[in-house]
């Protein structure tokens, strides 16, 4: 019987474009499966906002920001918490991910064409103690052009290949079977799909119009996740992090289903860590969606009030931007599935960036005089839409008419006005003197002791009531599903592993079908960033191990 091709790759994400790449590379013949039509190339990537996670970069010593390798992994360590026996090879692929955020990633990126905005961002600030969750140090690198512009160089060498003959793109191939000749895997079958003209992300066709069988000596996986089959989340879901919220945002498409994660795991393969997740819980509804649930993600500054749904505050730590799933566990046991911000104007203008390529325009469109605009008075473009569109944003001059209208937007009104004012009062006390027990303030004025908070992400402290800083805007916050932290458990060659540990025949697996690497590369939490680069890694991998055989 003869191949088809010396490797095929099942998604055209990141890291299928990766792993493609790669194999162009090496001189290998391709086939890149996708069930979705050709105008959603590059996956989620495409809508993310293009954050990379890197160490010691020339853009953190220009801020003054002291990185180490040590610093990172010590940081990482702390953060995945891996506890399990599942974790041996997700524990090495995060010391091989850490030993690349550190060395060759950036430069290899930049060989590329890829630049970045040379503002660092803080994310996932922890605030718990030196060896506990967080990134010490701000790492969280924007890419020039966010998700497009860290997706192009990778299609560009993909259709260069294409262009050579190395490649062939074969969009609406829905795989729904792997099977075996003499012990390896190297038949992939499924279902042609009709046709579709639907814009990237939104939902595609599923009518089926006809059967594909194609050979090779290797398969890898790039198939994504499970973020947008909230039935399969929530199946998932941990206990330890409470129920599954009855309502969820969707923060990617429909199409990121899970299913080719089946497929695999009906051939042989092991998926490890299934109830590790990373969801977001500052999602807002989007006023102008592109898929079902369509959620984004409000990216916060320090400031804002954070209250669950009766108004109370969040504990210590759970500050915007500090822990994310820590918040979420937190959230779950309140028994109420949304929580609030309130803020200023003010907060506002500094603080609020909204997550995806297509919220930041300025950025996605590498428009220099709109992205220096960041650093003015004024609300940006996009935030204002959702000031004025938003169904999740309440605007008022009183908290009087604030929380009446808040209480309108839930089933029950469970806001009491007077112990709200009584908590905003006693903060707005804490803003007027130099020292202070309220430790959101004194984190917010450890942020402003950075450079790159100081100028566009941190507001100056102010008293939330001061008619002068108004109006009031209050945020109603949903859990916003994302990322799949479990996977496909692989070696550091991105050979899929079998139940007895031994590797599935001709197949490898990357990106977040492969938990970014090892089935699980973040154990517990993430850092941020290191999705995409997560992606980029083990597809380089992946690729370049298939490529040897």
């Amino acid at each position: 019987m003869a191949y088809d091709a010396d490797v095929i790759v099942i998604g055209a994400g990141l890291a299928g474009l990766a792993a493609t790449a790669e194999l162009v590379d090496a001189g290998r013949k391709v086939i890149l499966l996708d069930q979705e039509p050709e105008q959603s190339l590059g996956g989620q990537a495409h809508w993310s906002f293009g954050g990379l996670f890197l160490v010691g970069s020339p853009e953190q010593r220009r801020l003054r920001i002291r990185d180490s390798h040590a610093l990172a992994w010590q940081d990482w360590l702390g953060t995945a918490g891996f506890d399990r026996p599942e974790d041996h090879w997700p524990r090495k692929w995060a010391e091989a991910y850490v030993d690349f955020a550190a060395g060759e990633k950036r430069s290899w990126l930049h060989r590329q064409g890829v630049r970045f905005f040379p503002v660092v961002g803080w994310a996932e600030r922890g605030g718990y103690d030196a060896t506990g969750h967080g990134n010490s140090v701000p790492r969280f690198h924007v890419t020039w052009g966010t998700g497009p512009g860290l997706v192009a160089p990778f299609e560009r060498r993909v259709r260069a290949g294409a262009a050579r003959g190395l490649v062939q793109l074969r969009f609406r191939h829905r795989v729904t079977g792997l099977s075996r000749t003499a012990g390896q895997v190297d038949t992939v079958s499924g279902e042609i799909l009709q046709p579709s003209d639907a814009a990237r992300g939104r939902p595609s066709s599923r009518e089926v119009t006809g059967a594909f069988e194609l050979r090779a000596q290797a398969v890898v996986i790039t198939s994504g996740g499970i973020g947008g089959n909230h039935e399969l989340v929530r199946a998932c879901w941990p206990a330890r992090l409470g129920k599954p919220p009855r309502r969820m945002l969707s923060g990617v498409p429909a199409h990121v289903d899970g299913e080719m994660l089946g497929v695999t795991e009906a051939a042989g393969g092991r998926i490890i860590n299934r109830d590790r997740m990373w969801h977001y819980t500052e999602g807002i509804d989007n006023w102008n969606p592109i898929w079902p649930r369509h959620g984004i993600r409000i990216l916060p500054g320090p400031s804002s009030l954070w209250l669950d749904a009766h108004g109370r505050r969040l504990p210590v730590p759970l500050f915007p931007g500090f822990d994310t799933l820590g918040t979420l566990q937190h959230i779950m046991k309140t028994g109420h599935d949304h929580t609030w911000f309130v803020l200023t104007r003010k907060i506002v203008e500094k603080e609020f960036t909204l997550s995806g390529s297509e919220q930041n325009p300025d950025l996605t469109g590498k428009n220099i005089c709109q992205v220096l605009g960041r650093a003015l008075a004024g609300t940006p473009g996009p935030v204002q839409a959702f000031l004025d569109h938003g169904a999740d944003f309440v605007v008022e001059r009183s908290l009087t008419a604030l929380v009446r209208r808040m209480n309108a937007l839930t089933e029950e009104p469970l806001i009491d006005e007077a112990a709200l004012r009584h908590e905003i009062e006693a903060r707005d006390r804490e803003v007027t003197h130099p020292f202070t027990k309220d430790l959101q303030l004194t984190a917010v004025r450890g942020a402003r002791a950075y450079l790159g908070d100081r100028l566009i992400r941190t507001a100056a402290p102010h008293r939330l009531l001061d008619p002068g800083a108004g109006p009031l805007i209050a945020v109603r916050l949903s859990i916003l599903t994302r990322k799949t932290l479990g996977g496909l458990e692989t070696d550091l060659s991105s050979r899929v592993l079998t139940e007895d540990g031994e590797p599935l025949p001709g197949v490898y697996a990357a990106g977040e079908a492969a938990g970014f690497g090892g089935g699980g590369v973040h154990g517990y939490r993430s850092l941020e960033g290191t999705f995409l680069g997560g992606c980029l890694f083990s597809g380089r991998t992946a690729g370049r191990s298939a490529a040897l055989g």
